[in-house]
């Protein structure tokens, strides 16, 4: 038996249909979850640890209402999933955003293989500012409607890569294969990216949640807001006291450790360099 609490989940993301193993459910689920609960990376911000133990993640994203990065997101929906009878499996994939095409990159970024009525799915509700809202068939050159921006996978070189239209442009968001990944081997990249000093989401603030109609991206002190009908605005805060309000306000997180967020957001954004 799963130890999930599914109908604590099912509070946290809004859902109050079915717990059944259905193509429908797990649409409602993929386009529910990145709504209520936000891309964010205080933890490694904040230097302290990111855990990936299911009693963890449960506490952190549903409990304490805070968010997360791709392992945390994606562990807790495949443990929900499993609990509802879907047949899940993780894969690991080389992030190629804002990266060459044939870059090698290290497999940082976690996505789901779902198996569904002798077809297979894929979930992803982890990927920051471009996180699918539904999860995509895999069919390579099927361009595929979600809630937000048209996706598509590509298959060369025995590689899919997952591709978005964004603005009009096809992007990559990352190359991946269907060989099946383990909690040790999510562990070994969560430790790296966490913890070393060279890992962007230890230097950098992100955070990112995909709401009807717009998405919002904060990377840093600056907001973006993108709406699907192509606008978009931005907004840039002043110091950490205007960033940790707006963190409550648009992404609804509650920072940790205010007095430690403050200090390090004032060191790391706001500090004129001498």
């Amino acid at each position: 038996m799963s130890d999930v609490d599914l109908a604590a989940y099912f509070e946290r993301v809004g859902y109050d249909g079915q717990a059944r193993p259905t193509l429908e459910v797990l649409r409602s689920l993929h386009r529910l979850h990145p709504q209520a609960i936000p891309f964010e990376n205080l933890d490694p911000f904040l230097h302290r640890p990111v855990g990936l133990g299911l009693a963890t993640l449960q506490q952190k994203l549903v409990g304490s209402r805070r968010g997360g990065y791709c392992f945390e997101h994606n562990l807790l929906f495949m443990e929900v999933l499993k609990a509802l009878g879907f047949h899940v499996s993780g894969l690991a994939a080389r992030v190629l955003w804002n990266q060459a095409e044939d870059a090698i990159t290290p497999r940082g970024h976690m996505l789901l293989s779902v198996e569904l009525d002798g077809r297979t799915w894929l979930a992803d509700v982890g990927f920051g500012g471009l996180t699918q809202t539904a999860p995509l068939l895999l069919e390579p050159g099927l361009e595929q409607q979600t809630p937000h921006e048209v996706f598509r996978i590509v298959e060369r070189d025995g590689h899919f890569r997952m591709q978005a239209n964004a603005g009009g442009t096809w992007r990559t968001l990352y190359r991946f294969d269907l060989q099946e990944q383990f909690p040790v081997d999510y562990a070994v990249t969560n430790y790296f990216l966490s913890t070393n000093p060279a890992s962007h989401f230890r230097s950098n603030l992100i955070a990112a949640r995909a709401l009807p109609g717009l998405r919002l991206a904060l990377s840093n002190n600056r907001l973006s807001t993108h709406r699907i009908d192509g606008g978009s605005e931005s907004l840039e805060c002043a110091d950490a006291e205007q960033l940790g309000a707006l963190l409550q306000s648009r992404f609804g997180i509650t920072i940790p450790d205010a007095a430690a967020f403050a200090t390090i957001a004032h060191e790391k954004l706001f500090e004129v360099k001498q």
